[in-house]
């Protein structure tokens, strides 16, 4: 697909205006960057950036079967879900136990949830869905909703200038624990993100988006791109689908065990192929020992145990250092040092556990 047949989110005149590169992402003509990845990432990092993530596919739940649905559709438990506006990391799975997507599930009321699934799956996703409830006899209302943006405002300073560019907003939203959401006005604000700092995701009507990213903007929030995104969550040892899990693994060798509920007696797709299972292969995360390479996506990994293989590489700007996630023998241990294969040199990367970076600081 070429970037002129791309979607476009609402957001599409402002980043080009603003002199962003423009590339293809999932079918969606999004920007890469704004002239700098590494300064966007340091602001990130050090003050407050925001994302558009308005390609990201918000749909609503709803009717009085929608949690009974729910909980036999996703691998993590929506019974932990309790109190209105609380949220649940969770996977999609095949009935082998692979993995279709992951998302964000939002508990609003009984008969009312919210999902927001990955923008290149959802689709797919959304006929999984559909397909499932009728196979199970359930009958909720599925409403994708294009008339919704989203924008991410991340950073130790993106609450506090999220607060200014929403005057009033604070109020409804200081007390937020991380996954969690309230609403303000027209705005649905959820304490989440992809980056490894605080922050919100900031979902609203589609015609109020350039409105609200130019209000942002004034009050000092710095767009950034997906180059930055990937940099940030990469640190942040967070999974990208389609790059560290899909269809081909299960989440118990992509670092996702903690979000598979395997000990409620609960039924959902996918829990019989998990169930009792060691797998053979795991999730860990590399940084490269030795400067004089990067570590990218598909790159071997030489371990004493077999060879496994990078899924996720790049050069970390807070740490100055290489890293990777990489799929290996389980039985491979944190502290191991293993040789990747870079440009036809095996480089040795201490296997570490993710993440590297959270909150500003570097943990390895």
């Amino acid at each position: 697909m070429t970037a002129a047949a791309a979607r476009q989110t609402p957001l599409n005149a402002m980043h080009r205006a603003a002199g962003a590169r423009m590339v293809d992402f999932g079918g969606w003509d999004m920007p890469l960057h704004y002239g700098s990845q590494l300064d966007e990432h340091h602001a990130v990092r050090r003050d407050a950036g925001m994302f558009d993530v308005s390609h990201m596919r918000v749909v609503d739940v709803e009717g009085s079967d929608a949690r009974a649905f729910l909980r036999g559709a996703l691998a993590n438990n929506v019974d932990k879900l309790t109190v209105p506006g609380r949220a649940l990391y969770s996977c999609l799975l095949r009935e082998d136990g692979t993995v279709l997507d992951d998302l964000i599930v939002y508990f609003l009321r009984e008969d009312y949830f919210r999902l927001v699934v990955n923008a290149a799956t959802a689709e797919k996703d959304i006929a999984w869905l559909r397909n499932l409830a009728a196979s199970r006899k359930f009958a909720p209302t599925l409403a994708p909703r294009p008339d919704l943006a989203m924008i991410a405002v991340q950073g130790p300073s993106a609450r506090e200038r999220a607060w200014r560019a929403f005057p009033g907003s604070e109020a409804a939203s200081s007390s937020l624990k991380p996954f969690s959401a309230s609403t303000f006005e027209d705005l649905f604000v959820a304490r989440t993100g992809y980056t490894g700092e605080d922050g919100f995701e900031i979902v609203m009507p589609a015609q109020r988006a350039v409105q609200a990213w130019k209000a942002l903007a004034d009050a000092g929030v710095r767009p950034a791109g997906l180059g930055a995104r990937d940099t940030l969550r990469l640190e942040a040892g967070l999974n990208l689908y389609g790059q560290d899990m899909d269809e081909t693994v299960s989440p118990l060798e992509s670092g996702l065990a903690w979000t598979v509920d395997l000990t409620s007696p609960r039924d959902f797709v996918g829990k019989a192929a998990l169930a009792n299972v060691a797998p053979a292969r795991k999730l860990v995360g590399l940084l490269l020992e030795e400067m004089g390479g990067v570590l990218r996506a598909h790159q071997p990994v030489h371990t004493p145990h077999g060879v496994g293989e990078t899924t996720s590489g790049t050069f970390s700007p807070t740490l100055a250092r290489s890293i990777a996630l990489a799929r290996v023998p389980a039985v491979v241990n944190v502290g191991d040092v293993v040789h990747v294969d870079v440009r036809g040199k095996r480089l040795p990367a201490r296997v570490v556990k993710p993440p590297f970076v959270r909150n500003g600081k570097a943990l390895v």
